[in-house]
C-alpha cells in the first residue's frame, strides 16, 4: 500500500473501455425508480445521468476488500485510507446516448487531493471521463470519490457538519429508501459495496444508523426531480456535493427552485432532519 504522498505520481492514469447502450438495464431502472415513462426501445433517448448502468466495474470477488469495494478501482490507485464514499460529480452534456448506441469511454486520474477535516484525515480523487457515441462526444464527467479512516470497533461514524436546507423551495417531493430500491440499483450498477445491502455491516462495523443511500443514486433522483420539474427543458450540464449521507431508516426529501436569471435551477436532498445531505446545480441548454 502506498503512503499519501506518493498517491499523486499516479495523475493522468488512462484506461479506455466501449460498451452498448443496451434497453435491458435501462428499462430494469425505469421500473425500480417507478418511472412514468414508456418502455425505452432501440432509437430513444436514454435519460440523462443513466448512463451510469453501463460500463460497469469489471472485478472479481477476489479482488474485493471485506466492505466489497474493489482494492484496485480502475484508474484510481489501491489507497492507503479503506473507506470509500462517493463525494460529487460534474456532468455536461453535449448530445444524447441513444439506446442501441455503442459506446466509448476514456477515463483519467485528474487528480488527488489530501485533506484534514472533523472526521480525520480524507483522500478526494477525481476521475474525468468522455463517452462517446457513434455521433460524436455524448458526455462529460467529472467524478470525486473520498476516502476515510476506519471507524474504531463500537464507536459511530461521525457526521459531518449539518447545513440547514431552504426552506422556501416551491418544488418539493417525498421519496422513501426501500432496502429493495437499495439492493436493485445496487444490482443494476453492479456496486457491492456493503453499505448499501448488508444491514449488519452498515451499522455494526461501519457505525451508521442503517443501510446507506447510493450517492448516484441520490444524483439520478436529483437529476430526474428537475426534469419532472421543468418539462421540455434540455441539461446542459448537472453539478451535485454530496454534504451527508442519507439512511434507509426514514424518508426524505427533494426540493429545488429555478435560479433568478431561468437559465437554470438548483435541487436539493433533504435529510429528515431538515438538512442538506447532496446540493446540486444545473445549467439548461
Amino acid at each position: 500500500m502506498e503512503c499519501l504522498d506518493d498517491l499523486k505520481k499516479h495523475i493522468g492514469r488512462r484506461q479506455s473501455a466501449t460498451d452498448v447502450a443496451t434497453p435491458v438495464p435501462a428499462n430494469l431502472l425505469r421500473q425500480t425508480l417507478l418511472r412514468p415513462e414508456p418502455e425505452l426501445g432501440p432509437g430513444d433517448p436514454l435519460p440523462p445521468g443513466w448512463h451510469i448502468l453501463y460500463f460497469l466495474p469489471q472485478f472479481r470477488s477476489d479482488a474485493l476488500r471485506l466492505d466489497g469495494s474493489p482494492r484496485d478501482t480502475g484508474v484510481i490507485p489501491p489507497m492507503p485510507l479503506p473507506r470509500r464514499m462517493f463525494a460529487g460529480v460534474r456532468m455536461t452534456f453535449h448530445r444524447p446516448i441513444r439506446i442501441g448506441d455503442t459506446l466509448r469511454q476514456e477515463t483519467e486520474l485528474a487528480d488527488i487531493s489530501v485533506k484534514t477535516g472533523g472526521t480525520g484525515t480524507l483522500v478526494f480523487a477525481t476521475v474525468a471521463s468522455r463517452i462517446s457515441t457513434p455521433e460524436g462526444l455524448a458526455l462529460e464527467e467529472e467524478r470525486r470519490t473520498v476516502f476515510r479512516e476506519e471507524v474504531k470497533a463500537g464507536e459511530r461514524n461521525q457526521a459531518p457538519r449539518r447545513e440547514e436546507a431552504p426552506g422556501d423551495a416551491p418544488w418539493r417531493t417525498r421519496v422513501t429508501p426501500d432496502p429493495m430500491v437499495l439492493f436493485r440499483f445496487s444490482a443494476l450498477t453492479f456496486n457491492t459495496h456493503r453499505i448499501h445491502y448488508d444491514y449488519r455491516w452498515a451499522t455494526e462495523t461501519e457505525g451508521y444508523p442503517g443501510l446507506v443511500v447510493h450517492g448516484p443514486l441520490s444524483t439520478t433522483l436529483l437529476i430526474d426531480f428537475a426534469r419532472d420539474s421543468n418539462p421540455g427543458r434540455t441539461f446542459r450540464s448537472f453539478t451535485t456535493q454530496a454534504r451527508a449521507p442519507l439512511f434507509d431508516t426514514a424518508p426524505f426529501e427533494l426540493r429545488g427552485r429555478p435560479t433568478a436569471d431561468g437559465k437554470g435551477c438548483e435541487v436539493w436532498a433533504v435529510t429528515p432532519e431538515g438538512t442538506v445531505a447532496v446540493s446540486a446545480q444545473v445549467e439548461w441548454a
